[in-house]
């Protein structure tokens, strides 16, 4: 059976309308859906998400470093309480981080974090962290927000990861509704 030209053009037309709402689609869902990628292969330095503390404390001492930062144009000042700490594999420890808005208006923001070396981001493990949640900050108001983890002992039967003394748990917050813009950005760029 022969389409008429009609025809073909609804088709044509179908199949277009259907490829573009596809790609919308696929763009509204690549965010949460490499997030979630990333949380469960530590991929590019993410670390896991415990629900319970490692039940052994082995004797390795590792540094773990604190890095903040911030996306440009955030109107806050974003830095760790401490630079670093010393903490033995399985350790369940807590680190704060301060946020304070320097603007003269209510500023939302949300961070995001990764871990290096990025080989043993599958073994730095958080129980409590701030990052992918909303905090709004008042104009001139600061928070000290929380980050409980601990360095998973599994990592010790990893040869690869014998040369690992020092670990750097990174967060930058971006002013919320930005971090979007930030990701279709950074993918145009590829």
């Amino acid at each position: 059976m022969r389409l008429l030209p009609r025809d073909r053009n609804l088709r044509v037309l179908t199949i277009c309308a259907m490829t573009a709402a596809g790609m919308v689609g696929a763009a509204y869902a690549a965010v949460p859906l490499y997030d979630l990628f990333c949380r469960v292969t530590g991929y590019g330095g993410t670390t896991q998400v415990a629900q319970y503390d490692s039940g052994q404390i082995i004797d390795r001492t590792v540094t773990v470093r604190f890095d903040a930062s911030m996306a440009r144009g955030m109107p806050w000042t974003f830095e760790p309480l401490q630079r670093a700490m010393d903490v033995k594999v399985g350790e369940t420890v807590l680190a704060f981080y301060r946020a304070t808005n320097t603007s003269d208006r209510p500023v939302t923001g949300v961070a995001t974090y990764n871990v290096t070396p990025f080989k043993v981001a599958p073994y730095f493990s958080k129980l409590e962290c701030f990052c992918f949640t909303e905090q709004t900050l008042q104009p001139g108001e600061s928070m000290d927000m929380p980050v409980l983890f601990f360095v998973d002992p599994l990592m010790d039967g990893e040869d690869n990861l014998d040369d690992v003394r020092t670990i750097t748990l990174s967060y930058t917050f971006w002013e919320a509704g930005r971090e979007r813009e930030r990701t279709m950005a950074s993918a145009e760029a590829r």
